[in-house]
């Protein structure tokens, strides 16, 4: 099989984290027979630096002509350290969600045995943790308007704003995730307080007798950040609007142990965009210390959601629980022991590949 695709490594360790990635990609379509094309593109503060807008009308004409967007991160301390800026990298990011229809994120949360020591929370709470996150991306107070500033300066405003036809959409993947999994779906709201939650909340119930198989509880965000620290294992699906899920997500990410062990999914209308959940880590960019597990585990879900190839992320999957079994890992979780740099684990990630035999 043949794929094309468009390669945005963006900034801080994007270009680090992507390359490694990209080697086991190479290293899977030499085992399985595919060929892959890759696209390079621009986007984030590079892209504001080399052509003055975060998300170039050619890169998206890129991502809109290939199978899969492979993502590395964005952001920049120039940019974070100087409110007044007018272009900022993040804006290059919400205008590819939205022209892309990139509509819903898919944020695995999972732990991994050599590493439960290492999450900030107790062991019996956190081993066998499984749940899927699923984050709204294109509506809410991100993209709602009216924004912005009083002519004085001294009031700021954002607008959350939703339509049924964005709650349906996200809410009903929800529940064909929660049926392919435990069939349990928690959809976190604030329909207490904030009228787009109520909406939400009404969408919800109407759908839900067509799912009669799915249990169903409906909780409040901020009793939904407790039991995620407190009871992580209770949670099989949980489907959210984008504030809620932007933080959420962050949150549990920490139950792993890394953040650098978190892939993500956006499902798009267009193309799909994989990505870790991590920021752009300036600290240690070009410094060959960051952790590519994440971005690796990105590709593995690209196999299987952009490309429906279940072999070719399960071996992935393998090659990143092997890695881990063997202590081939960055600094952040070497614990003390040999640490390895960013290049050496994606090149044995990539040798793990070709030499594992089918």
């Amino acid at each position: 099989m043949s794929y094309k695709i468009a390669v945005l490594a963006g900034d801080g360790i994007g270009p680090e984290i992507v390359a490694q990635a990209r080697k086991v990609i190479e290293a899977i379509a030499e085992k399985y027979k595919h060929q892959i094309e890759y696209t390079e593109a621009l986007v984030g503060a590079v892209a504001i630096d080399e052509v003055g807008n975060p998300y170039p009308d050619d890169t998206h004409e890129i991502c809109m002509n290939s199978d899969a967007v492979l993502f590395g991160a964005i952001g920049h301390p120039k940019f974070d350290n100087d409110p007044s800026a007018k272009v900022r990298p993040e804006q290059g990011l919400l205008a590819m969600r939205q022209k892309l229809g990139l509509y819903a994120n898919l944020r695995p949360v999972n732990t991994f045995k050599s590493l439960i020591h290492k999450s900030p929370l107790k062991t019996e709470l956190v081993d066998g943790a499984d749940f899927m996150c699923i984050r709204e991306l294109t509506g809410g107070i991100y993209f709602g308007r009216p924004q912005g500033r009083s002519e004085d300066g001294q009031t700021a405003y954002d607008t959350c704003v939703y339509a049924v036809e964005e709650i349906e959409r996200i809410v009903r993947l929800g529940f064909e995730f929660a049926g392919k999994r435990r069939k349990r779906l928690t959809i976190v709201d604030k329909a207490n307080v904030l009228a787009t939650s109520r909406l939400w909340r009404e969408t919800a119930q109407r759908i839900e007798p067509e799912y009669p198989e799915i249990e169903v509880e409906y909780m409040f965000v901020d009793n939904a950040a407790m039991q995620i620290i407190t009871w992580p294992k209770r949670f099989d699906v949980m489907v959210t609007e984008n504030m809620f899920g932007d933080i959420l997500t962050d949150e549990a990410s920490v139950i792993s142990g890394s953040m650098g062990m978190l892939p993500s999914a956006s499902i798009g209308v267009n193309t799909s965009v994989f990505e870790p959940i991590h920021g752009s880590y300036p600290q240690a960019a070009g410094k060959n210390i960051a952790n590519p597990c994440a971005t690796v585990l990105s590709a593995a879900m690209m196999f299987e959601y952009a490309f429906g190839m279940m072999k070719e992320g399960a071996l992935i999957r393998k090659a990143v629980d092997e890695a881990l079994e063997a202590g081939v890992v960055t600094e952040d979780i070497a614990d003390g022991k040999k640490a390895y740099s960013t290049d050496q684990v994606g090149d044995w990630l990539a040798d793990f590949v070709k030499n594992y035999s089918l």
